[in-house]
């Protein structure tokens, strides 16, 4: 069962690399264009504002994998650390239920949507675009569930990747400190 989580970690971040480095090409391109030809490309900025919310949505389906989502915590660290995990996935549950209500709303919105409703410059159909709604709705929603499953029943704590950063860059801080005072020691 890890591998095929481990195989949905990758894909989500492929996915997102691939989308934020097609949609900022095409914008340079689309600067350069104006820029240097005097012209605009019109379906650029179209397709780069579609592959920005596909993005988007793909990016939080995949913060919520590393637990890295905007919270209010303070109040969790007061208590103790099994409090705050069952209070933490009283929230989540809440999430989930957001979740669920909007990938319903999403589908039923999607299913309404009729074939001639399409993207201006490019044509597309809108109900391919707006698929990303119930695809990286579902995901997220996955994804909180393997985190409380990962926090409740593993016991293990994801940690957010900023956080991590942080004190790795404080400990390099802290290491290059030492060996400053043990070279000025001499």
């Amino acid at each position: 069962m890890s591998a095929l989580w481990t195989h949905l970690d990758k894909l989500e971040s492929y996915i997102c690399r691939v989308l934020l480095a097609v949609f900022v090409t095409l914008l340079f391109v689309q600067i350069v264009a104006r820029q240097l030809f005097g012209f605009s490309i019109t379906w650029i900025e179209e397709l780069s504002v579609i592959l920005f919310v596909w993005f988007a949505y793909f990016g939080a389906s995949y913060a919520a994998r590393m637990s890295a989502h905007n919270r209010v915590l303070f109040h969790l660290k007061a208590m103790p650390r099994r409090t705050a995990r069952i209070i933490e996935a009283i929230g989540d549950l809440f999430w989930i239920g957001f979740n669920i209500v909007f990938i319903w709303q999403a589908t039923i919105f999607i299913s309404r949507l009729r074939p001639f409703v399409k993207a201006q410059t490019l044509g597309w159909e809108m109900r391919y675009v707006y698929l990303v709604l119930p695809i990286a709705f579902a995901l997220m929603t996955i994804r909180i569930l393997q985190v409380n499953y990962l926090k409740l029943v593993k016991g293990m704590d994801p940690q957010d990747p900023d956080k991590v950063e942080v004190e790795e860059m404080l400990e390099l801080a802290a290491d290059e400190q030492r060996a400053y005072e043990r070279e000025h020691r001499k």
